[in-house]
């Protein structure tokens, strides 16, 4: 009877001490072995992985963000387009005034009317020289009467005086001088001192054109 209770102790006891040490023995040992095997195929398995070629460039350009929606803008109507190229053209031609407008405009004084120096030809040699009455030239009144009328005398001129001849007429009184040269051209000519009058064209060997009178000057008396 009294062996019973000791070999079930004893019993007991062994497979106490069997179990624990399988607890603490080589087993523990090799788990962790293959733990750490399997870490380093791990590793080494990370390090032989390539990255495709142009990866991080499709990567950068994802990131980038959305391309830009390209909105089509709406057809101008032509009349919209021709009224744009006539205020272009409007502001062409406004700029092109401006440059080239003209100054302000000068009024000038009317002046005396523009004349051509005739020069006096008395036929007679003798009376060349000096001033005497004798020897004096009339101006006429009037070219279309009579030259040695009373009444047909402005003024006196001697050979040589230059005289501002206005205008002329092809029609006045015939004229023969002391030579024998006739004319019926009569120039409206004025001396130095302002007097006025006609002088006949043989009375002259002008070379230089006069412009013809105008039908008021030749109806308008000398006073």
């Amino acid at each position: 009877m009294g062996a019973g209770p000791r070999d079930g102790g004893g019993a007991g006891g062994a497979g106490a001490g069997y179990g624990g040490g399988r607890a603490g023995g080589p087993g523990d040992d090799a788990g962790g072995e293959v733990e750490a095997l399997l870490r380093e195929r791990l590793r080494l398995a990370d390090e032989q992985i390539e990255m495709p070629a142009g990866m991080w460039a499709r990567i950068k350009e994802a990131d980038a963000g959305p391309a830009p929606t390209v909105v089509a803008l709406p057809r101008r109507r032509p009349y919209v387009v021709v009224l744009a190229v006539a205020a272009a053209v409007a502001a062409v031609m406004l700029g092109v005034w401006w440059l080239v407008r003209p100054g302000p405009a000068e009024v000038k004084p009317a002046g005396p009317p523009s004349t051509v120096p005739v020069k006096v030809y008395n036929s007679e040699s003798a009376c060349r020289k000096g001033r005497t009455l004798e020897c004096a030239l009339r101006l006429a009144r009037d070219p279309h009467a009579e030259y040695a009328a009373r009444g047909n005398s402005a003024g006196r001129v001697w050979h040589g005086e230059v005289l501002a001849a206005r205008c002329v007429v092809t029609d006045g009184q015939l004229v023969r001088d002391e030579q024998g040269v006739t004319s019926t051209r009569w120039y409206l000519v004025s001396r130095t001192d302002g007097v006025e009058g006609w002088l006949p064209g043989v009375r002259t060997r002008n070379t230089r054109e006069v412009p013809v009178c105008s039908a008021d000057v030749r109806s308008a008396p000398l006073g």
